[in-house]
């Protein structure tokens, strides 16, 4: 698996600035949990891991230089000077990681400070042991209310991923979640962005969850691991999420 990860690269999604958190003029991803900035619980299971931090790109936008300065010169940075969704962002990302790297582990900056390594090389040796070309990290929360859904046929297998944006009390009936993280294959990503389509039309922005559907169209390998803790991942997007991922960090939860 060590060998496997030299040839891995790495895209972190840092560049909002998290206005439902209230963020004013500092980062999401560099707002505290047990006096830690968010983004730097994962970057240090990454390291941990084996990973270079040349391998690393972080994303940024909002305030970029605060996030520069807060993580070092040794990561890979990219600015998203549009930001056009989680699809987008990534885009940027994957752009800026030297060519070298085949595939890609993507990461929400603000959602993973709870992942542990073997969570996330687990989904990394199933997506290249099956020579997928998009893997998608899944899991079941004990409260999926107000996130979006995995929908799966009576076979088990993905038909699509719904956004947030278009639930419906129909699809409340399904409980696994997108975590948001994904490894792709970079040349099969950078092939198929082009044929997304919007998830909101209005501000034209691209997210992630789209490359699913786009997989299931054009008949490409898609793969789905399902975190076996759901703790692991726990999204920070209000005031008392932050509360409370700060509370479960100082109780080692």
């Amino acid at each position: 698996m060590k060998q496997q990860l030299k040839n891995l690269g790495v895209v972190i999604l840092a560049a909002g600035q998290g206005k439902r958190l209230n963020c004013g003029d500092l980062p999401k991803v560099l707002y505290k949990i047990n006096e830690r900035p968010i983004a730097g619980f994962v970057l240090e299971e990454l390291e941990r891991g084996g990973l270079a931090k040349s391998q690393i790109c972080l994303v940024v936008g909002f305030k970029e230089e605060l996030v520069r300065a807060e993580f070092g010169p040794d990561y890979i940075y990219a600015s998203q000077t549009e930001r056009l969704g989680t699809a987008h962002a990534a885009l940027t990302g994957a752009k800026a990681l030297p060519e070298k790297f085949d595939n890609f582990l993507e990461i929400q900056g603000d959602d993973s400070a709870f992942y542990k390594f073997n969570s996330l090389a687990r989904l990394v040796e199933f997506h290249l042991s099956n020579k997928n070309d998009i893997t998608i990290l899944t899991c079941e929360p004990d409260d999926p209310q107000g996130l979006g859904r995995i929908i799966r046929d009576q076979d088990g297998r993905i038909v699509k991923v719904v956004e947030k944006e278009n639930m419906t009390p129909e699809l409340e009936k399904f409980k696994e979640i997108n975590t948001g993280t994904f490894c792709f294959k970079k040349d099969w990503f950078l092939e198929h962005y082009s044929n997304l389509k919007p998830y909101n039309n209005a501000k034209g922005e691209y997210g992630l969850p789209s490359f699913v559907e786009e997989a299931l169209k054009a008949g490409s390998r898609l793969g789905v691991v399902k975190l076996e803790n759901p703790n692991q991942w726990f999204g920070v997007n209000t005031p008392e999420q932050l509360a409370e991922a700060d509370r479960r960090k100082r109780s080692n939860l």
